[in-house]
């Protein structure tokens, strides 16, 4: 029995086997059919409604496809083992509603829900796997990897939950989803299936854990397993669900329901909320960035470009100098840059004021514009409020400009608070991850150049080598770039992580070879190490087991 023959006896229809082969229908073709070409084809009314709504359900089509006899298929040179985040999303209440709709309109509702879903996920540089009628299977980590992919993923289940509210069906009701996500080890990049059926297959406990934590929400909650939670650090917020017994998963399994994005003024210290690691050889980097806040100190105004590629220690560096600078009185002002908003005008800087200010979701309008007076120290509250979304016009007039003089005037406020600050003690301004900034705050940043010249500021930028900019010669514009760690540095980083006990054989040598000197690398792989398993800790050494 061929593939679309055996779909229709599943479902009653056998009688149509000849009909469909006749004009060429097979599974692929199956799910464009509409209502008036089933009639066409001499379908009952009864028959065709059957039809029309397995298709909008889901019915799994992909396991009527023809058997193939060829001996088994070899595992793919291609196929990986990697970490890999996934996420399942389904539409809460489908199977009822599809008893309530035509299956034309629930069709709709099928599509529309699965192009939300899609447009998030490609939004959040994840990847659509597989559609299973109401449920959407997708990958974070694969075929693109990021260095924050568990992030992406939560980050995306809530954009989903947010574009799902204010959809409705067609009888009106709202229409809602959940999501569900666990993070590990997999196997990736086997081709099973045959022909359009054919898809590369993850291989491990991941998915299922994920399918099985999706149970665990409620209609319009993300919840994630512990080992998402784990890469998370504190820029989320979560509410542990406890241990959870989940079917088909071995012991108790720790689940978390994901709240809103933690205000924080850092996204490397959020994201290393277990501590942060000591910098290791960068003295000479971080003695030249004191000797720009010493000249600042005289109103002679910096700004320091620091820039490397990912993982190369510039936030670590940053971090000293921030420690340093404490020796001294003096404010701080932390603007963080985010891959998420590289298109929200000033993001760095509402985020900063938010945060300063203490302003939190529950605050009402004029308890926010309250702590933004409070925090201000000029005049422009107006402008900053309006920046903020804060409706502002009740206490202090409309503001009467054109949205060009808003936004010029708004960037120069910004500078000027700077700069008001910088009378009272030094400041420190940190752009952190200038690679991600908007257009808007890049503005910002030129504006600063002329007027902090003779104030006591030095604005450190953090970035990767891709940042465009056009700061070129200026007079006040340090540029450092960070380069690779040699070995005897990389040697000192695994001497911290490992108590100073040596590592056996040339283990030290091949982590300095497969980190190629980059110093998150390095401790990330020596960490590996350590908990593999391979290793016994002995008083002065570590030694291979066995």
């Amino acid at each position: 029995m061929n593939g679309i023959a055996q779909w229709l006896n599943q479902h009653g229809l056998s009688q149509y086997a000849e009909t469909f082969a006749d004009n060429d229908i097979d599974l692929d073709v199956l799910p464009d059919l509409t209502d008036d070409e089933l009639k066409e084809l001499g379908l009952s009314l009864g028959h065709r409604k059957r039809l029309l709504k397995a298709i909008a359900t889901g019915a799994d089509t992909a396991s009527c496809a023809p058997v193939a006899t060829a001996s088994p298929k070899p595992i793919s040179p291609d196929a990986e083992r990697r970490q890999l985040t996934v996420m399942f999303v389904d539409l809460v209440g489908s199977t009822a509603l599809s008893t309530q709709l035509d299956p034309e309109d629930m069709r709709s509702v099928i599509t529309t829900y699965q192009n939300t879903v899609a447009g998030v996920v490609t939004r959040f540089a994840g990847h659509v796997a597989k559609y299973m009628g109401d449920g959407v299977l997708c990958y974070f980590g694969w075929p693109l990897a990021h260095e924050d992919d568990a992030e992406r993923a939560v980050r995306a289940g809530l954009a989903i939950m947010q574009a799902m509210t204010g959809m409705k069906e067609p009888g009106g009701d709202d229409l809602s989803a959940r999501a569900g996500i666990a993070t590990g080890l997999v196997v990736v990049g086997d081709l099973v299936g045959e022909g359009a059926a054919q898809e590369e297959a993850v291989v491990g406990e991941t998915p299922n854990l994920a399918a099985r934590v999706l149970g665990l929400a409620e209609p319009g909650q993300v919840v994630v397993a512990d080992g998402t939670r784990s890469l998370l650090g504190d820029v989320i917020e979560l509410t542990g669900l406890g241990g959870q017994q989940l079917k088909g998963i071995e012991g108790e399994t720790t689940a978390y329901v994901v709240g809103g994005e933690r205000a924080v003024e850092s996204r490397f210290e959020a994201r290393s909320a277990g501590g942060v690691s000591q910098m290791v050889g960068r003295d000479h980097e971080l003695a030249l960035m004191e000797e720009r806040w010493k000249r600042a100190k005289d109103n002679e105004g910096q700004l320091v470009l620091l820039t490397g590629e990912a993982g190369i220690g510039k936030s670590r560096i940053s971090r000293a100098m921030i420690d340093a600078v404490s020796r001294d009185e003096h404010i701080r002002l932390n603007y963080q840059c985010s891959p998420y908003h590289v298109d929200s005008s000033l993001y760095p800087a509402i985020q900063q004021l938010t945060f300063a200010c203490g302003i939190g979701a529950g605050d009402s309008n004029d308890e926010k514009l309250d702590k933004l007076e409070a925090v201000l120290v000029d005049d422009s509250a107006p402008l900053i409020a309006s920046l903020m979304g804060l409706d502002g016009e009740q206490r202090y007039g409309p503001l009467e400009l054109t949205p060009q003089q808003q936004r010029a005037r708004t960037l120069q406020a910004l500078v000027g608070q700077m700069i008001a600050l910088s009378h009272d003690k030094p400041l420190l301004v940190v752009f952190e991850d200038a690679h991600w900034i908007d257009a808007s705050s890049l503005e910002l940043l030129d504006l600063c150049l002329d007027q902090v010249a003779a104030a006591r500021i030095v604005i450190l930028v953090t970035a990767r080598p891709t940042f465009e900019h056009n700061f070129g010669g200026h007079p006040i514009v340090t540029k450092l770039t960070l380069n690779r760690l040699g070995r005897e540095q990389v040697s000192a980083i695994v001497a911290k992580l490992t108590g100073g006990k040596a590592l056996p054989g040339g283990l030290l040598d091949e982590i300095a070879a497969k980190t190629d000197g980059v110093p998150l690398f390095v401790e990330e792989l020596t960490k590996t190490v350590l908990e593999s398993g391979e290793l016994v800790e002995t008083d002065t050494a570590y030694e291979l087991s066995g």
